[in-house]
């Protein structure tokens, strides 16, 4: 299926490692231009570079943190000044450290805030206002399935994917009038198939409390059994849903929160 993309401008936070870089490539592979706003500056950089071969379009770092409003106002100017305009937004940096609510440092929560629903926030009011002006867009929020059930020792973090939800919501009947589409992909739990590809700043990361406890097999295998595919998500599972939202083929979809997490929540 011709999607499309070929000639769009896509941005993708967090596009250095792990969902975002899977969803990067998949958008390169249509030939859209991209832009990978991340604070790894050494794993973009390569990923950048990659991307330049996979498809007709462009290929662009930029450094940006997400809680950093500065930041993502700059990376919108630079990404509108080298290629004139932002079709595609998809925010998908994130970051969580699991513990149990009563148990973790303020300090989690702030950054947990800062990143999952400020970034966000921040993101659309600086990249909006050209698509609103072009009278097109594409915003696609990745939450995640604990934003609609809760989850276990992600109790600030649930509560920032509830948040993202809702925040889409409303801006998909703020911004529908403008023809800006504005949709949520929730993923399960999702593990890097390379350990290369989730980058120093990942959640996933070898070296990360996450992923260490996903590294035992025992553990991992209680985890998959919540699940009725038995299996837990890698990043390529998600990466037909956001194309799909990207492009055109979804225009009457609008509001819309979609699982793609082998059925955790349903």
């Amino acid at each position: 299926m011709d999607l499309g993309l070929e000639a769009k401008t896509a941005v993708v936070t967090g596009g250095a490692s792990n969902i975002g870089k899977a969803i990067a490539e998949g958008l390169a592979q249509e030939g859209a231009n991209v832009v990978i706003a991340d604070v790894d500056r050494a794993q973009a950089e390569r990923v950048a570079s990659e991307l330049g071969t996979m498809g007709s379009g462009d290929a662009l770092f930029i450094e940006a943190d997400v809680a950093d409003r500065g930041q993502v106002e700059q990376m919108v100017q630079r990404t509108l000044e080298r290629f004139g305009q932002i079709d595609i937004l998809v925010n998908n940096a994130g970051w969580t450290n699991n513990g149990l609510f009563l148990e973790k440092p303020a300090e989690d929560f702030e950054r947990e805030i800062a990143i999952n629903l400020w970034g966000p926030i921040n993101c659309v009011r600086a990249a909006a206002p050209s698509m609103v002006e072009r009278s097109y867009g594409k915003i696609i929020m990745i939450g995640s399935d604990a934003g609609r059930v809760g989850e276990y020792q992600e109790a600030v973090y649930s509560a920032c994917k509830g948040g993202i939800i809702a925040l889409s919501k409303a801006l998909a009947r703020e911004l529908g009038r403008y023809n800006v589409n504005v949709n949520v992909v929730c993923p399960g739990l999702t593990l890097p198939e390379n350990p290369a590809d989730a980058g120093v700043n990942s959640l996933w990361h070898s070296d990360s409390p996450q992923s260490k406890i996903f590294q035992n097999e025992e553990v991992l295998a209680k985890v998959v059994r919540r699940y009725p595919l038995r299996r837990h998500g890698v990043p390529s599972d998600l990466v037909p849903q956001v194309l799909l939202l990207a492009s055109d083929k979804s225009s009457y979809i609008t509001g819309q929160v979609v699982s793609v997490s082998g059925g955790y929540a349903m």
